[in-house]
């Protein structure tokens, strides 16, 4: 297991790799794209403009070309100060003031640069610790760090991997050199002249599809080994729903209005059916070159409608990463969302079942449990029409109890009709048993149908 820590000019990643019989997987990966060796270049920038406005009273951030050269001298200052303990700022002729040019002259130790830089080593754990907890991996499991980019020859910087991981960082590769060297593997991976090199990458988003309710239900979870594929079986929403559509979502909001659309297609053409009859098998299927290929069809007829998206794994790694902090920062108000449809869904689901009950097999019971169900039945529905949460919740579970107590009656009454002969009973268990089956089928496709009901537009 290795861990590559890589801290360039304007990007910091981490990545943990499992690397076995010439076999490259990335495990996670994670990194933040605001944080590079330019921040602690403007570090020092911001100290000198800071001594020297102090010293002489002129802002030098304010003077292009006195600009350039403080950037240049922060960078020298910084690479020095990897080596030595202190080093001398030196820059004459900066500006000019009222009474004549103005050098700007300043001694620059490690342990103050140190200090002005902390906020910005500080920032490194948190992708560090993220990554490490993608991959599902103890830190003690690591066996090599590999330090990646200029930026991390600085001091502070492998005292910080050393205290992360318990280790030194390995010194076998040039940071420098080593994106280059491997970007050179794998373009000979690629072309065939490498043979024993196989990297595996994963997906840098989830993807899914959008389902009732508005819910982006995954299929293919963020930091899967690609290639992969994944199925699962989804319904109909609307009685005699003539087809649905396959709403393609990348993203890690539980909303599907707040993910990236990369694209739509539609199952056109289904036999009619009752809503939860119909089943639709969408499969996604991620090959080795990171395209997707998505397609639905419906099991009754087997007809099929796919789309291939090439672009999906196009975002630069700013959106990756803005889309992974907007799901962490909305995830409550997220979570609140979808628990809302969920319930929703169910109450709707159980609203239909009920209905169905009673309008084909009511006029077998009467008395107080078909009063009670018709009467839950008809709260619920009425809390249904409004937004509160809460009463649609208790309105579900009146109703769930309501129901039971009527389909128990319901087994009842058919017992009793058909306990004259073994055969007969038999015979009629036969036909209630079909019928039970129908409905017990309903049940398990509706068990998912708050979250796995395709989105029809019919």
């Amino acid at each position: 297991t290795i861990l590559v820590f890589d801290l360039g000019g304007g990007t910091f990643d981490v990545s943990v790799l499992e690397i076995g019989d010439g076999v490259f997987e990335v495990k996670s990966t994670h990194g933040d794209v605001h944080l590079g060796g330019d921040d602690w270049d403007q570090a020092i920038i911001d100290w000198m403009v800071t001594t020297f406005k102090g010293a002489h009273g002129i802002d030098l951030s304010k003077d292009p070309m006195a600009e350039q050269r403080l950037k240049e001298a922060a960078e020298k200052a910084k690479i020095e100060l990897s080596s030595t303990q202190q080093t001398q700022i030196n820059l004459p002729y900066v500006t000019a003031g009222a009474e004549g040019p103005l050098h700007l002259d300043e001694s620059l130790t490690r342990s103050k640069f140190q200090e002005l830089t902390a906020h910005l080593l500080e920032r490194c754990r948190g992708p560090f610790e993220q990554a490490i907890k993608d991959a599902g991996v103890a830190k003690g499991a690591i066996d090599h760090v590999i330090l990646v980019g200029g930026s991390t020859r600085m001091p502070a910087v492998t005292e910080l991997v050393r205290d992360l991981t318990g280790s030194d960082p390995n010194k076998g590769v040039n940071p420098d050199e080593v994106v280059a060297v491997g970007a050179a593997i794998q373009a000979g991976v690629l072309k065939g002249d490498v043979k024993d090199v196989l990297l595996l990458d994963v997906t840098p988003l989830s993807l899914g599809i959008e389902t009732k309710g508005g819910v982006m239900t995954r299929l293919i979870e963020r930091n899967s080994t690609i290639p992969t594929q994944r199925s699962e079986t989804f319904t109909t929403a609307d009685d005699m729903q003539s087809q649905v559509e396959i709403h393609v979502l990348q993203g890690e909001r539980e909303m599907a209005q707040y993910n990236k659309t990369l694209g739509k297609f539609q199952l056109v053409d289904l036999p009619p059916a009752p809503r939860g009859v119909p089943q639709i098998e969408v499969t996604f299927d991620i090959d080795a070159d990171g395209i997707v290929h998505v397609s639905a069809k419906d099991r009754a007829t087997n007809k099929t409608q796919s789309m291939t998206i090439t672009g999906q794994s196009s975002l630069d790694k700013s959106a990756i990463d803005q889309m992974v902090k907007d799901a962490e920062a909305h995830a409550e108000e997220d979570r609140k969302r979808k628990e809302d449809v969920d319930v929703r869904n169910q109450a709707d689901t159980l609203t239909y079942q009920v209905e169905k009950v009673l309008r084909e097999q009511g006029d077998k019971v009467e008395g107080s449990e078909k009063e009670a169900a018709e009467a839950a039945l008809s709260e619920l529905k009425t809390a249904l029409e409004g937004s509160d949460t809460d009463a649609i919740r208790s309105g579900t579970e009146a109703l769930m109890g309501a129901s039971q107590t009527l389909t128990q009656k319901l087994y009842d009454a058919a017992k009793a009709e058909n306990e004259g002969s073994y055969g007969e009973a038999g015979g009629a268990g036969a036909t209630d048993g079909g019928s039970d089956d129908d409905v017990v089928d309903a049940e398990v496709v509706d068990e998912g149908d708050a979250d796995d009901t395709a989105k029809g537009s019919a």
